[in-house]
């Protein structure tokens, strides 16, 4: 069986594993102050334009999102998010958890609007028997594999200055985005266009590891409390930083990136020319075919894949998801199966 559920499936990169290997004995300081950490950071910095940020390194995604959001709000504060947002739908109320509400607000394709964060604010108004809106967190991609444009990025930004509250860009998959061929943001435009965002590691090549890019300076008081408060701190913090040392050299993180893409785009033409519907269009690494009960019947002697959502009596949206590591060979047996349907 061929397994399509999940970007993350493979181990990492050979250059990764190479060098931990080459490192292994060596003894180092701890917690994320030794030098590959620190070049690390300076790798991701000088990548996406932003010298002055501040760089932290954690295990996984939902500990990133939840460091972040606990460091950035008060207790009364909450966080707005898209209603399919991975805080709101896959962390198991960790955001909650730890004291926090998650306000989620409709959004069909994953992606939120500038206007709709307004319209919630300027209802919300300063009521103290409410949750208070402290912060707007989106990811790229979404988790439907759709994307941001730059002028929407930008205005949701805006919006949130103008209403006193931070924007939080997931970004495990972030390298996909980046390497859609229809997205209109570089890097810089990332770091430019929010408080703080992850470059997710765990998804792109890594074994595991996510970077926290801090670009506003009033949410780096006592961060690396929060992490530690929070299991973050990883004692041998030298296995993450030497992770992204090796996935930003020569632009690496984005080589992987493009070719999972590439081999979605492929996935994704033979889908519309069967005539098969997505149930999102995005242009990504993730694609959500709806296949009628039948096809799903045929299709699943052979590949494995995500049901998402029921559409009607006899057709389910699934998700399909490329990785870094996805191969020629298993894109090409789809793609032939897709056709044979």
């Amino acid at each position: 069986m061929i397994d399509f559920r999940s970007d993350y499936l493979e181990g990492c990169h050979p250059s990764i594993l190479k060098l931990l290997q080459e490192t292994n004995l060596e003894q180092t300081p701890g917690y994320g102050t030794d030098d590959y950490c620190q070049a690390a950071a300076d790798a991701i910095r000088d990548t996406f334009g932003c010298p002055d940020a501040a760089v932290h390194f954690v295990v996984g995604g939902t500990q990133a999102n939840a460091i972040v959001i606990d460091a950035a709000l008060r207790t009364y504060q909450g966080v707005l998010c898209p209603f399919s947002g991975h805080i709101n739908q896959h962390e198991t109320g960790a955001i909650e958890a730890h004291g926090h509400k998650v306000i989620a607000l409709p959004a069909k394709d994953g992606r939120i609007t500038s206007s709709q964060v307004s319209v919630f604010c300027a209802l919300q108004g300063d009521d103290e028997h409410t949750v208070m809106p402290g912060m707007v967190y989106i990811s790229l991609s979404t988790e439907l594999g759709t994307l941001y444009d730059l002028t929407q990025l930008r205005d949701l930004y805006m919006t949130c200055r103008q209403n006193g509250i931070y924007l939080y860009i997931d970004g495990a998959r972030l390298g996909y985005a980046l390497s859609s061929p229809l997205t209109d943001l570089k890097p810089e435009d990332i770091a430019n266009c929010c408080d703080v965002f992850t470059v997710g590691g765990t998804k792109q090549g890594a074994l595991f590891g996510e970077a926290i890019v801090i670009t506003n300076p009033e949410l780096n008081d006592h961060f690396r409390h929060v992490i530690k408060q929070h299991g973050g701190m990883l004692a041998k913090g030298r296995l993450l930083g030497l992770q992204y040392l090796a996935l930003m050299k020569d632009g690496l993180y984005f080589t992987l990136a493009k070719q999972a893409v590439t081999q979605a785009m492929r996935i994704r033409e033979a889908l519309c020319e069967k005539g098969i519907t997505l149930f999102t269009d995005g242009p990504t690494n993730q694609l959500f075919p709806v296949f009628s009960d039948e096809q799903a019947e045929k299709l699943e002697e052979e590949f494995i894949f995500s049901p998402w959502e029921r559409v009607d009596e006899g057709h389910t949206a699934y998700r399909l998801c490329t990785s870094w590591a996805t191969t020629d060979e298993n894109t090409n047996r789809l793609i032939s199966a897709i056709r044979a349907l």
